[in-house]
């Protein structure tokens, strides 16, 4: 098969490799679309010489981020071409959306792609492979936040409706920040207060303009969707119990999608580029939430592994309801050949509000 390896530049090389086998748990899917993640963190951090491990092995950083090429796509969706021992949802030909293991082998920069079974769900007729290839990651990170970190209720629960509780959403119009919105409208929570990320007056007048609109509210739940220079301080700021007369002993959970600076949980790609911003002091009664997607791969948390079951599941049969939408993308020309000029666009910070998406085969 055709694979794309990635190294710094972006200098994308295509390859030929042999089809990988799916093992217990996983599907092979021949990739329709895949989707390109939406940050750049190796331009900054390619000359690092901080050691981590990535899937499966020691290495730089510097290595991770192109110096050791490697096949980074992780959103896929095609058709089911095999499955693995233990497969017994999904069967050849079937239409299919799947989120790959993160830094690991058989990713969707190519013909052929791994998915995990539980993380892969069925695609109704009406929607596209290039819709469906905006959702897995992103929308999983937007679950995974908004339920399992800020501890909203699922749409199934008792206690809604829950209006007047207003949600802060940072960058409302990235993937995270729409699937999020998107899930947390469907659990009744209302009024959602979505900012833009190209506002021009800076955050102390965004700040002030939500508390106006708030008219004395207070928040109660946050999200930051991208970490936009100090977007995390902005929205603590907006949360902070103290400036709506709470009392002092009152916490408000903050979700954040990439580790806040220097308070990176343990090392990693995200948590090493959080150190290259300029550090700050939260407010005392705001309590910063990260969670990651790759909760699934863990086989020591079966709660993990059934929560990313159940919303991939759930997600999937609300597609075909219609209420859940795909998030706006742009169709790369190329293929697997246009991987490189999407990487360079993706670098010059061209990508706002999109996904770029490549067909790496034409289905009618």
């Amino acid at each position: 098969m055709k694979e794309a390896l990635v190294s710094t530049g972006p200098i994308v090389k295509i390859v030929d490799s042999p089809i990988p086998s799916p093992g217990p748990g996983q599907v092979l899917i021949k990739v329709v679309t895949s989707r390109q993640l939406s940050t750049w963190l190796g331009t900054k951090l390619a000359s690092s010489s901080h050691i981590l491990t990535f899937s499966g092995k020691r290495r730089k950083t510097s290595e991770i981020y192109g110096l050791e090429s490697f096949n980074s796509g992780e959103d896929i969706a095609g058709l089911v071409h095999a499955v693995g021992p233990g497969v017994t949802e999904f069967k050849p030909g079937d239409r299919v959306a799947a989120m790959h293991m993160v830094g690991g082998s058989a990713g969707c920069y190519a013909e052929y792609a791994l998915g995990q079974a539980d993380l892969t769900y069925h695609l109704p007729e009406g929607t596209s492979f290039d819709g469906a290839a905006t959702i897995p990651l992103a929308a999983m990170t937007a679950a995974v936040l908004v339920f399992r970190g800020l501890g909203i209720p699922d749409a199934w629960s008792a206690n809604r409706p829950i209006e007047d509780t207003p949600f802060v959403v940072w960058v409302g119009a990235s993937a995270v920040g729409a699937f999020s919105i998107q899930l947390a409208r469907r659990s009744g929570i209302h009024p959602i207060i979505a900012v833009a990320v190209g506002y021009r007056k800076g955050g102390d007048v965004v700040v002030q303009a939500i508390r106006a609109t708030l008219k004395g509210t207070a928040p109660k739940y946050g999200l930051d969707a991208v970490r936009v220079d100090r977007s995390n301080l902005s929205l603590a700021t907006v949360l902070d119990p103290i400036t709506h007369k709470a009392s002092a002993n009152e916490r408000v959970k903050m979700a954040v999608v990439l580790p806040l600076p220097n308070e990176a949980s343990e090392p990693g790609p995200a948590g090493l580029e959080a150190g290259l911003v300029e550090s700050f002091k939260l407010p005392r009664g705001v309590e910063p939430i990260m969670l990651g997607v790759n909760l699934a791969h863990s086989p020591d948390d079966g709660f993990d592994r059934d929560f990313e079951f159940v919303y991939s599941r759930y997600m999937a049969r609300d597609l075909q309801d219609g209420w859940f939408k795909p998030h706006p993308y742009e169709v790369q020309p190329g293929g697997l050949a246009g991987v490189q000029e999407g990487l360079r666009k993706l670098k010059m910070g061209h990508a706002s509000a999109i996904k770029y998406v490549y067909r790496i085969v034409e289905i009618s």
